[in-house]
């Protein structure tokens, strides 16, 4: 569920290990006219030591400031301003800061409060030439017909509208054939003189407890180790990511562990937290501008488009479905039945055309999910994904 071109430098710097490097060749190498510039060094190697800190601790605020910083001309002795930069300093005895570590500023909006404080994260990257595609298609919104049937779908993707909506445990798909091997296991069980119904009693109270108290959470915490159901979980979260990133809407971070995603009060086995400041000042407001209720919706709706582009029907989303519903009635006036489902559809087929135009690179992304990339990580996979399909 959701909440609301890598184009580096063309000789990409590394500075391996400088974050923990031995510095005791700096006296030897350094004539002592220079002890100045070698203790301003030495201070620049610890401010990225702190920068490494402040990633592992989840501190935005202070990753961002000494990134924001370290291209900042330092000033001489005298006060004078002077071009030399802390990169630059490292860059004379060979120690080129890497740019490489900027993109790991985004694995700190996770814990991040301020999503301003995110969004100014994502602009800082984008200025600096890391984030090429962010909001590369933000006036998709304004594209196309509005009114899109049933009849248009179909004519669009090929699909039913119902292989489009979100499927009940045990009613359709895999989910079904477990639930009759299951029932089928029990009569067996029964007809061989095994009573099994204490329990299986016992099993069905502790799943009732599940859904009332913690919101199928344990349910959804075994289900997400089965491999088929887990990269269904990571086609439909990269297909929300992929969409916010597109759309420009800042990511916060995608939270694939179901308890931890119970934590941070997201419902169901896997979310990814996105924002629009646009939508979000405007319901500060009390209205809502409508090409930010179209972004939305389509990122919202993302991952069942995912879904049904890879698999030709959507299980998930239930809760993406719950939470579009939510949103309609907070407008003034209301959206009608009508109107609900036909924004519905609208948002699916924009998000499946997305998707489907950038396929590349929302393989990239399942495939850095899968492999257990960060977010940075995700985001890198599907620039450089982006770039190499020019």
């Amino acid at each position: 569920m959701a909440l609301i071109n890598f184009t580096p430098s063309p000789n990409p710097i590394i500075f391996p290990h400088f974050f923990s490097p031995n510095l005791s060749f700096l006296s030897s190498q350094t004539p002592p006219r220079n002890t100045r510039r070698t203790r301003k060094t030495r201070a620049a190697l610890r401010e990225w030591r702190e920068y490494e800190e402040a990633v592992k601790r989840k501190d935005l605020a202070g990753a961002l400031s000494f990134l924001k910083s370290i291209d900042d001309p330092v000033e001489t002795v005298n006060g004078s301003a002077s071009l030399e930069s802390t990169r630059s300093r490292l860059a004379e005895l060979g120690l080129v800061v890497g740019y490489e570590k900027d993109w790991e500023v985004l694995d700190t909006c996770l814990n991040a409060d301020d999503m301003k404080l995110v969004c100014s994260a994502y602009g800082f990257l984008k200025d600096r030439g890391f984030l090429s595609n962010f909001g590369k298609c933000r006036n998709i919104v304004l594209e196309g017909p509005r009114n899109v049937t049933p009849t248009v779908l179909k004519s669009s993707t090929g699909l039913e509208v119902t292989k489009l909506s979100p499927k009940k445990w045990g009613v359709s798909g895999s989910s079904s054939a477990v639930l009759i091997a299951f029932l089928g296991g029990v009569s067996f069980l029964l007809s061989k003189g095994i009573d099994v119904r204490p329990n299986l009693a016992a099993i069905l109270g502790l799943a009732f407890m599940d859904s009332v108290f913690l919101g199928g959470c344990c349910l959804a915490q075994i289900s997400s180790y089965w491999p088929p159901n887990r990269r269904r979980i990571f086609i439909h979260e990269a297909g929300h990511l992929l969409t916010a990133y597109l759309m420009g809407c800042p990511i916060r971070g995608v939270i694939l562990d179901p308890i931890v995603a119970m934590q941070m009060g997201i419902q169901g086995q896997a979310g990814t937290q996105f924002w629009d400041e646009k939508m979000a000042n405007d319901l500060a407001n009390g209205r809502l501008d409508g090409t930010a209720f179209d972004r939305y919706c389509m990122v919202l709706f993302a991952g069942i488009a995912a879904e049904a582009l890879v698999y030709g029907e959507a299980e998930g989303g239930e809760n993406d479905e719950n939470l579009f519903m939510s949103i309609c009635i907070l407008l003034q006036p209301p959206l009608s039945v009508a109107e609900m489902s036909n924004q519905a559809r609208w948002s699916v087929l924009q998000s499946y055309n997305l998707l489907k135009w950038h396929k590349h690179a929302h393989r990239a992304a399942v495939k850095a999910l899968e492999s257990g990339g960060s977010l940075s990580v995700v985001i890198r996979s599907i620039e450089e994904a982006m770039s190499s399909s020019k």
